[in-house]
């Protein structure tokens, strides 16, 4: 069986020659819910690294630990085990007031815009919050910072008088979008800030957030499910599949050449109107097993079409199959082990 250490996802940076300092770097990251039915593994053992005005996709199907992942570095959940490091600064355990300076360069937009903006204040008054928070500028720069952010999403100065409940969706999301970017981050976390809007809509999104990336420099880590949503936006794709990173590789690569048997049959499942982007594989089978009482062994051998005995005794070593693509599978093709 091999040791805790053997089984974690070695970190790379966006591409292989990349000398750039990460600004985010995520090593080993475990939580755990404790329930009257026992404990939920939601992630175990994750890492990645996340480089200057990169985006990074995270995909699986739900229950996998996308959203458990997005909310963990942002520090909205408490890890069980590992470490986030922000820049050179450590915030797995931060307390609230070092957490609070932190946000300046680490923000979240969600799924459901409004959620979480409140109805009762004006979109000018949700903008300003976090400047006010912060101690940025005077009333007036505070304004035309509002004013500027609107613009920079593609809203009318004049929405800053009105409420969320006065615009679309999509405009809702705009409007979480410019509160996110209040502050300047370096990194936005977006939890699959798209799926709930139209498709046209989406389109419109996932450009503004391409534009705004150009223009500021952002890292995006962009949590989705929908394959297509993903493969557009994303500069590398990690797949998850209960609670751990299965593999993890530049987008083309792993679009090209899937290595796992999970990846191959997710982009297998995926509609596309110019043909499958590999060669079609075994379908999976069965169904997601019980977080309260996982697999031994590989946790994808009950559902996998080429498991062997070996996989269900010994968890896979994540194994570089090239340069940047990782993969957690005792018969991937090619590749050796990781130190990592």
């Amino acid at each position: 069986m091999p040791s805790d250490a053997a089984l974690a996802m070695p970190t790379i940076a966006a591409t292989e020659a990349s000398t750039v300092a990460p600004v985010l770097r995520v090593s080993g990251l475990s939580v755990e819910y404790r329930t009257a039915r026992g404990v939920v593994h939601a992630l175990d053992d994750v890492s990645f690294d996340l480089a200057p005005g990169e985006t990074l996709g995270i995909v699986g199907e739900s229950g996998c630990g996308k959203s458990t992942l997005a909310r963990a570095v942002v520090r909205l959940l408490d890890p069980s085990a590992g470490t986030i490091r922000l820049g050179d600064t450590d915030i797995t355990h931060a307390s609230r007031r070092r957490m609070r300076a932190a946000r300046r360069d680490l923000q979240m937009v969600l799924q459901d815009p409004a959620a979480s903006l409140d109805p009762r204040w004006t979109v000018g008054d949700l903008l300003a919050e976090p400047l006010e928070i912060h101690g940025i500028g005077t009333r007036a720069e505070r304004r035309a910072r509002v004013a500027d952010l609107l613009r920079k999403v593609g809203l009318p100065p004049e929405a800053a008088q009105r409420r969320p409940h006065e615009f679309s969706g999509g405009q809702r999301q705009r409007i979480g979008i410019a509160r996110a970017l209040a502050l300047e981050p370096k990194i936005v976390v977006l939890d699959e800030p798209v799926s709930a809007l139209d498709v046209s809509v989406q389109a419109q999104i996932l450009n503004l957030l391409s534009d705004l990336q150009r223009t500021l420099g952002v890292s995006f880590l962009f949590i989705g499910h929908d394959l297509s949503v993903v493969e557009h936006i994303s500069d590398r794709v990690a797949v998850m599949y209960l609670g751990r990173i299965v593999e993890l590789g530049g987008r083309d690569s792993l679009w090209r050449r899937p290595a796992h048997p999970y990846t191959r049959a997710l982009l297998d499942a995926a509609p596309r109107i110019d043909g499958p982007s590999a060669p079609a594989g075994p379908g999976l089978t069965g169904d997601t097993p019980s977080p309260y009482d996982l697999p031994s062994g590989c946790r994808f051998h009950t559902r996998c079409p080429i498991a062997a005995d070996r996989c269900r005794r010994e968890a896979p070593v994540t194994r570089a199959l090239s340069p940047g693509h990782l993969v957690a599978c005792h018969f991937a093709e090619g590749g050796t082990p990781s130190s990592g």
